[in-house]
């Protein structure tokens, strides 16, 4: 069976971008008044199972992204409460 972890690098690499835009506009704004504080608190919560899991699975592709969008939603979460 060929080895598809190219696909989890380039899903992880896409899926994690994806909060680039928000976590920068967050932080050069330090506006996040259009942000939920239940989205933002679910979404970490979610991302840390899927941090976990990569880890049962130590799968390389699933720890890397998840680690770097744990890190890029805490900073959301983070400016959310600061600047409520």
């Amino acid at each position: 069976m060929p080895d598809f972890e190219y696909i989890g690098y380039a899903a992880g690499i896409l899926t994690t971008i994806a909060f680039l835009p928000q976590a920068w506009q967050v932080f050069r704004s330090r506006s996040t008044g259009d942000i939920s504080l239940t989205w933002a608190i679910t979404m970490i919560a979610g991302v840390f199972l899927w941090l976990c899991y990569g880890f049962t699975k130590n799968s390389m592709p699933m720890m890397l992204a998840n680690s770097i969008t744990l890190l890029l939603l805490g900073i959301i979460l983070w400016y959310k409460i600061r600047y409520r």
